[in-house]
Order: structure tokens, then C-alpha cells, then sequence
């Protein structure tokens, strides 16, 4: 078998098999088929490899095609865009306020190499195929840190911005056909961006608070010289241009300053004061500039006022950077802040009332301070110092734009309260939007509490009305993880009604309600795969969005389009524009009064369904089973894919006793997707209907969010393998190896096979994965049952050719990882150094902590070291007496290998994901 079509072949081939043994697993038969070829020689790493890129390859294909049906490209160019209005009124309401908020997030998503993304972007929106050009080693792979992440994240709003520029444009042109005398009264702002990259110091440290100043000066600069580029496009000799030339020159020497290291006092001085002193050219507000090019469009030819208005709308939207910023800190940061400002605070509980009505008096009284960047460098709390760093913002670099400030695991109304106080105390409160996230599952459950507590503080209120909004976030991934991506959604639809109920309630609706949902890309973390329409409405139902127009109150959505995977939809300007043309065509839909969805009203079956599903996943989360299958291979499966930690450090011991909160939602996602099983998506489904398979299925069939929560599970479903995730548990099955070579076969590996044999006998992991199996097995027995009730949906006609790939990609990944272990053990004996004894080294193999591993066995097994010759001595010696060869071959035959082999692991890992569609 050296080919992948010879192996999707044998993969066929043996699931007929299954038929006759049930527990039979055809793809680790395919591992074992392909573990003694590689054994024996007959297969090389080689031939892995070159089959490695072959499947990279078809899972970047698959991947474009998804994308486009997801777009519906080709798009037609010419056809008109949103609905057709007759009255001008009504057009100007529909788009002079953002059709939706688009915040370019950044956690560990950039699973794709900057070429392969380029490769994925042309295959989409060409013929479809990728070049092999697209394979990646792993060591070619760009390091991902904070400023990676940052240009991405500038280049995707770059080429957003421009598609925007695009939909303006068109919007005016129309208008101008059909309104001739009112036309350029148009004030167009159908999106706008927003990016915490750089500015997110929730779980992390790395962040410095002169990297925030730095970015955002950065931004300044990358924007005015946009500016600069358009207007000299319409005019080279524009009058405006000799503002902008000027401000952009003054922006870039202070960007340079601050992309110093400005931790000494006088480089700090230095930089800060050369940003706060007056200059002529310190632009600080675009309203002018907005201003004189809107009153030369009303008098300038219709092709140059188009541009004149394009051009003012893009600086509306964006002001002084590449869009609008979100800082985020923990509750917990905002708690340790405000204490230093209650008397007795280190012993008070911040979620008491007594603690609330003394922030309450507190915001009421607070009188504002003055600040300055020495009062930033020498803050030693997080918290503190985001809202200074938001002050010098926006005293100095941009006074137009708003802040967003996200308060991360925000479960009290005092927590908010703590927000505001500091937002007063620093004076920027009339900037600055206070927005909790709601993820957690305690937080989801008593969010609606927490908002109608807050609602009712007076001093919350008159912010709000001055803000002219109430911002919240919800977020999907630790919600999916916890509990569940089909509960979550729907808690989070719940809480967004409660929040419409306590605006209104709270007399309230004469602001906006700003509605935050992030998500990643994958459907494990909120973004439905089915299609665009369905993206827009799994994370704010049409459900969701009546209660806000029951109660008058005007919604602004936004949400994320995350790290690698998100941007990918804005890698091309043509891809930012099919993007953007979707969202903008999508009419959003809210519930109708008249023609309710069976969901809402026959809560009898609806909530028993939901609260079954979120009990099944808590027992899977809270499971020692569940827990340590997951953690199995510790993160080892996953490649880095992001400047933010994905757990914290550990022992070696550790390992064995990970708890799931020691690693982040996206990782714990990732490893659901590599395993081969969305538990996550899928699991309780099948156990919330027993029994009621039926009435379950009616109610589903006549709804259309109970046909939109299916058709998630069922993409989730059309991907998943039981068989895989029992396949990966074999690995540690003793009697496996004791069995490989029992009748005489494979000689060549037969002491490495009882070594491994007699190490895993101890090891409780094989165990594990049977008694999750067996679990996921019972429920998705259950799920199907309920499948059989409902119309069978068109399968896409690739959908099993997918799942056979996936097979063959799983097979190669089990084959390397034997690979792995064989070598392990049978790499001789060392003395124990640094309290790392051999069968430390063997539990970092197994665990794929392969870097270390790899370090701790070329210390004991130097391959590179001193020679005699190296010398020049008088003195003769006949020692050493051998050739200098040392461990040369240790290194190639048990070292190297591992290597190699881990190493195209990790590329099998790019290719599921890009089949499943995102990374975590």
C-alpha cells in the first residue's frame, strides 16, 4: 500500500467487515496493515510523507468547497444589494446604522500556513484545486506570536475595509439613479470592524501595556495611510491631503517610539512626552475632515462625490485606526483593582449587597483624576492600567473612536459597577462601553438575574443613556464546552430576551442594545456549517431579535470572525466582499407574533430536550472517564496555532491527572475534532429523546430552530467516527502489543513490543477510551433512532468519499504514533539526570510531549561533541581509540525518527481540521 487510493481502497474493504464482527475497527486494522509495512522496511517515512501531502492537498479542496457553497460564489457582480426600497427615508435607516459589528478576534486559530491560506483563498474563489505547493513541513511553519497575530488581523480588516468601500459605493451609485435630488444625503455605514488583538489581557501576561499603545499608534498610522491612498486616488492635489500628509508623517514617528522597549523611565519620557506635547499636525479627530469632504460632495460632479462620500463613510466608521479597539481583562483583575479603593476591601465580598450599595456611592461621588504615562508605567494592576491606557488613548491618539471594555467570568452586577468607577475616575466614561461576557454555565444560568439587578442602579442608567447603549458578549467556546454547543446556543438566546425584558423594564429603550456574540469558526464553537444565513442566526435567533422589536429597542449584532480560520474569509479582497455581500443581503428575521415556532411554545418537549442535552454534557465534563480520554495525549495532537497559552504548566505526573479546565475551550475542541468524535455537538441528543423519538421529531420537523439545531448535529455527525476515537484507545491496550508478534511475526520489533506490552499493563488509559466509547456509542444509537423519524436530508455527494479520507488520515496518524512508541522503547538504557528517569521519558512520548522527550534523549545520547582532533597538544594520546562515531546511530535509527514521525503527526492535524473546517 503506497498509495492513499490503495489505501482508501483497503479501508473499504475492511468496513465490510464490520458486518461480521462488529467491534471489528477497520481503520486501526488499517494502522496495524500500515504499521508492519513501516516496520519492516517496506514502507518509508518518505512514502508517509508524500501521502501526507497528497490528503493535505484534497483537505484543503474540500475545505474551498465548503467555503464557496458557504458564500454561494460565483456571486453575480451586478445584482443590486439588500432589499429594493421606494421611499429614501427607509433606505437611509436601513443602511446608515451597521448591518453587523465585525470584531476581528485573535485566539489560537492560525492553523494555516500564510501560503496555504493564499492556496485555500484561490482555490475558492478559482476551479477548486490546490497546488501540492501548499504542503507545509512543520518546521517551515511561521512562528505564531502577538505581532503575527496582529498583522494578520490588520491585513484581513484592510481588505474588509475595501470591500466595503465597494458596497458604499454601489449603495450611492443606486441612489443616485433612483433618489437624483437626495442621493448624497446619504450617510452610509453598513459595517463596522473592531479588533482586541493586542489589547486582550484575559489569561495572559505577555501583553505589556506600552504593546497596546504601540498597536494602536500602529493602527493610526496603517489607517491614515489608506486615507491618504484614496483621496490622492480621486485627486492628487486635494486640499485635505495637505492635513492628512502631515498627521500621517507625525503618526509614524510616534508609532516608531512606541515600538520601543520603553521599560526604563527615560525612554518612556521621552516617547510619551514627544505623543502628549501640542503639535500642529497631532490629529485627534477625523469630524472636520468628515465634514469639508460630505460639503464638496454636494457640489461635485456624481462620479467624484461618489468617491468624496465613500471616502467619509470609511472614516466615520473607523475614525483614527483600522477600526474599533475592545480591551478585555477578568473579573477577578476588577475585583483586586476596585479593593484597593474600599476601606476594608481585601476581607469584603465583592458579590454582596453591602459591597454594591458602596459602589453604587462610589460611581455616584467619584470626582475625576488626571493621568499621564507615568502613572501607567509604574501601575502594578492589570485592570487599573487597561483604563489608563484607554485614557491616553483617547487623549492622544484618538478622541472620536469608542472603547469597548469586555470584562471576562463577569457574573455581578458590582463587577460592572467596579468598571464604571474606574471609567469615571480616569474621566473617559463618556467613551467607554462597560460590556460582562456571559459564557460560563453559572453565568448563562443567572445572567438574567445579574441583568435585571444592574439595569435597576441609576448610575448604571444615566450611562447608559449617555453611551447611548447597553453592550453585553456572549461567547460560545467555553460555553460549548461546558455545556454543550446546542444548550449553549439556547441559553444564550434566553439570556438575550431577558436582556430585552430588564431595557424594557427598566425604562431603557431609547438606547441601543449592543449584543456581542463571539465565536470561532468550527461548529464546535458557534458558527453553524450549513450556511451563511444559519451563521448569522445560531448565535442571535430570529426568536432573540423579536423580543428587542417587542420592546422598540434597536439591536446592533456583532460578532467575530476568529484568528486564522475567521480572516480566511476576508484573505482576498474578492473573498472580503462575497463575505460582506452576504451579511449585507441576509434580511434578518424575527419571530413572528402571528405564526410562532412550535420551539418557543411547546416548551413542554422543548425545554425537557434542552435541559437533557446540557445534563448529558455535564456528566461527560465532570467524568474522570471523559476527562482523562481527552487529556490522553495531553495537547500533543494539536500544532501551536496561537500566541496565547493553551494550558498551564505542568509536571510530568500532571499529565495523568489533567483536569479539563487546565486547557482552554479551543484546544479542548481541537482535541474533540482530532479524536474524531464532536462530543461536545453531538453527545446527549440521543439520550434527551428516548423514548420520545416521535413527538421530538415532530416538534423538529415543524420548526425552524429545531431544524436549524439539527442540521449542526447532523454536519457534526457526518464527520464523527466512534470507531476512531476507540481506535486511538488500542494504542494503549497491553494486550495489543503482547499480541503483535505472538506467533513468530515481525522479530524485528518483537523486545519492543513486550516492552510496551509490559509498561502498559499499569496504564489505565485503554480502559478509559473503552468506557467513553461505549458511552458515545449507546447515545449515538439513540441519536439515529431519532434521525429515522425525520426526512432524510440530501447528502452532499463528496460527504463519504470525506469520511473515508478522514479514515485513511486517522490510520497514518495511529501508524506514526506507533512508530513512535516502538522506537521509545527500544531506545537503550540511561541513567536518570535532572529527576527524568526513563520511563519519564517513555510517559512524554506517550502523552506527545515530543519536544521534551526529544531534549532528554539527545542529553543522554549526544551525537555532537568534542573530537581530539579539535586539539592542538604536544602531548600524544591513543585514547579515545574508536571512529568518533558516539550515537550517531542512536540519533538516526531511534531518535531522528521519532521526530520525524511526530512531526508529520502534526500536519495530519492541519488536514483534519481543515475538513471539519476550522480548528477547535
Amino acid at each position: 500500500m503506497k498509495t492513499v487510493a490503495d489505501l482508501k481502497e483497503r479501508l473499504k474493504s475492511l468496513h465490510q467487515q464490520t458486518s461480521e464482527t462488529p467491534l471489528f475497527n477497520p481503520v486501526f486494522q488499517l494502522s496495524l496493515d500500515l504499521s508492519r509495512e513501516l516496520e519492516a522496511g517496506e514502507l518509508t517515512l518518505d512514502q508517509i510523507e508524500g501521502m501526507i501531502c497528497e490528503l493535505e492537498t484534497a483537505a484543503l479542496e474540500d475545505r474551498a468547497g465548503r467555503t464557496r457553497r458557504l458564500l454561494d460564489l460565483p456571486q453575480d457582480a451586478d445584482s443590486s444589494i439588500g432589499p429594493d426600497f421606494a421611499d429614501f427615508g427607509a433606505f437611509r435607516e436601513h443602511w446608515e446604522q451597521p448591518r453587523l459589528h465585525t470584531v476581528f478576534t485573535a485566539h489560537p486559530t492560525f492553523l494555516l500556513t500564510p501560503d496555504q491560506a493564499t492556496s485555500l483563498a484561490s482555490a475558492t474563489t478559482g476551479d477548486g484545486s490546490v497546488a501540492d505547493a501548499a504542503c507545509t513541513a512543520t518546521e517551515d511553519r511561521p512562528a505564531v506570536t502577538l505581532d503575527y497575530e496582529h498583522a494578520r488581523a490588520m491585513r484581513a480588516i484592510g481588505h474588509a475595509q475595501d470591500a466595503r468601500d465597494t458596497i458604499v459605493s454601489e449603495l450611492l451609485s443606486g441612489a443616485a439613479i433612483k433618489w437624483p435630488e437626495r442621493w448624497r444625503d446619504l450617510k452610509a455605514l453598513p459595517f463596522r470592524f473592531a479588533t482586541w488583538v493586542g489589547y486582550d489581557m484575559d489569561g495572559r501576561t505577555d501583553i505589556k501595556w506600552f504593546d497596546s499603545i504601540g498597536f494602536r499608534l500602529a493602527e493610526k498610522a496603517e489607517r491614515l495611510r489608506r486615507y491618504v491612498a484614496k483621496l490622492e486616488g480621486i485627486d492628487s492635489g486635494h486640499t485635505l491631503l495637505a492635513t492628512l500628509h502631515p498627521a500621517l508623517a507625525y503618526a509614524e514617528e510616534r508609532a516608531a517610539d512606541f515600538a520601543q522597549d520603553l521599560s526604563e523611565p527615560e525612554a518612556l519620557s521621552d516617547a510619551a512626552n514627544r505623543l502628549t506635547a501640542d503639535h500642529d499636525h497631532k490629529l485627534l479627530s477625523l469630524t472636520p475632515v468628515i465634514a469639508a469632504l460630505e460639503e464638496e460632495a454636494q457640489h461635485a460632479a456624481e462620479a467624484r462625490a461618489v468617491q468624496l462620500l465613500t471616502l467619509a463613510s470609511a472614516m466615520r466608521a473607523d475614525g483614527l485606526g483600522m477600526g474599533w479597539i475592545h480591551f478585555r481583562v477578568n473579573a477577578k483583575q476588577l475585583h483586586n483593582a476596585i479593593r484597593r479603593r474600599i476601606e476594608g476591601g481585601d476581607k469584603i465580598d465583592i458579590g454582596s449587597k453591602g459591597a454594591l450599595a458602596v459602589l453604587r456611592k462610589m460611581v455616584r461621588d467619584v470626582e475625576p483624576l488626571r493621568v499621564n504615562f507615568g502613572a501607567l508605567a509604574i501601575e502594578a494592576s492589570t485592570a487599573i492600567r487597561q483604563f489608563l491606557a484607554m485614557a491616553q488613548i483617547l487623549h492622544h491618539v484618538d478622541a472620536d473612536a469608542p472603547i469597548r471594555m469586555l470584562v471576562a467570568e463577569c457574573e455581578q452586577p458590582s463587577t460592572v459597577m467596579a468598571a464604571l468607577y474606574y471609567a469615571k475616575l480616569f474621566g473617559i466614561e463618556d467613551k467607554v462601553d462597560v460590556s460582562p461576557l456571559f459564557e460560563t454555565e453559572t453565568a448563562l444560568e443567572h445572567g438574567g438575574r445579574f441583568l435585571d439587578a444592574l439595569l435597576q442602579e441609576e448610575e448604571y442608567r444615566t450611562y447608559a443613556r449617555g453611551r447611548g447603549r447597553v453592550c453585553i458578549q456572549t461567547g460560545f467556546s467555553d460555553a460549548g464546552r461546558f455545556v454543550g454547543q446546542v444548550p449553549a446556543s439556547l441559553a444564550i438566546e434566553r439570556l438575550q430576551g431577558r436582556m430585552a425584558d430588564a431595557m424594557r423594564a427598566n425604562a431603557l429603550t431609547g438606547v441601543a442594545a449592543l449584543v456581542f456574540n463571539t465565536h470561532g469558526e468550527s461548529m464546535g464553537r458557534g458558527a453553524h456549517p450549513a450556511s451563511f444565513r444559519d451563521r448569522l442566526e445560531w448565535p442571535l435567533s430570529p426568536w432573540a431579535r423579536s423580543r428587542f422589536a417587542r420592546g422598540r429597542i434597536r439591536l446592533e449584532p456583532e460578532v467575530s470572525f476568529q484568528g486564522g480560520d475567521g480572516y480566511q474569509f476576508f484573505e482576498t479582497p474578492e473573498l472580503a466582499r462575497a463575505t460582506l455581500r452576504q451579511i449585507a443581503d441576509y434580511e434578518w428575521t424575527e419571530h413572528a407574533e402571528n405564526d410562532p415556532d412550535p420551539f418557543y411554545t411547546r416548551t413542554d418537549l422543548s425545554l425537557d430536550f434542552y435541559r437533557a442535552i446540557r445534563g448529558h454534557q455535564r456528566e461527560h465534563l465532570e467524568s474522570q472517564t471523559y476527562s482523562r480520554a481527552i487529556t490522553a495525549f495531553g495537547l500533543g495532537l494539536l500544532n501551536s496555532t496561537g500566541s496565547r497559552v493553551s494550558r498551564r504548566q505542568s509536571d510530568v505526573a500532571a499529565d495523568r491527572t489533567m483536569n479539563l479546565r487546565q486547557i482552554r475551550a479551543i484546544p479542548h475542541n481541537a482535541i474533540l475534532q482530532q479524536l474524531g468524535y464532536p462530543v461536545n455537538v453531538i453527545a446527549g441528543i440521543g439520550a434527551a429523546v428516548e423514548g420520545n423519538e416521535e413527538e421530538i421529531a415532530q416538534l423538529i420537523e415543524s420548526s425552524p430552530r429545531g431544524r436549524q439545531l439539527m442540521r449542526l448535529a447532523r454536519s457534526a455527525n457526518s464527520l464523527a467516527s466512534i470507531k476512531t476515537v476507540a481506535a486511538y484507545g488500542e494504542l494503549f491496550n497491553s494486550a495489543y502489543w503482547a499480541s503483535r508478534t505472538y506467533r513468530g511475526t515481525e522479530e524485528g520489533i518483537s523486545y519492543a513490543c513486550q516492552a510496551l506490552a509490559d509498561y502498559l499493563t499499569t496504564d489505565d488509559r485503554n480502559g478509559v477510551f473503552r468506557r467513553l466509547v461505549s458511552r458515545l456509542r449507546v447515545d449515538a444509537l439513540k441519536f439515529h433512532k431519532l434521525l429515522d423519524h425525520l426526512p432524510a436530508e440530501e447528502p452532499l455527494p463528496e460527504r463519504e468519499q470525506v469520511r473515508r479520507t478522514l479514515g485513511v488520515l486517522q490510520a497514518l496518524r495511529l501508524t506514526l504514533f506507533k512508530h513512535m512508541f516502538i522506537r521509545a522503547v527500544a531506545l537503550p538504557g540511561f541513567s536518570r539526570a535532572n529527576d527524568i528517569s526513563r520511563d519519564d521519558v517513555l510517559e512524554m512520548v506517550f502523552t506527545l510531549r515530543i519536544e521534551d522527550a526529544l531534549a532528554q534523549m539527545r542529553r543522554a545520547f549526544p551525537t555532537h561533541f568534542p573530537q581530539i582532533a579539535n586539539f592542538e597538544m604536544d602531548e600524544s594520546s591513543d585514547w579515545p581509540d574508536d571512529s568518533g562515531e558516539g550515537y550517531g546511530p542512536i540519533g538516526r535509527d531511534y531518535i531522528d525518527p521519532i521526530e520525524r514521525a511526530y512531526s508529520l503527526s502534526l500536519r495530519i492535524t492541519g488536514a483534519i481540521a481543515n475538513h471539519f473546517g476550522a480548528h477547535g
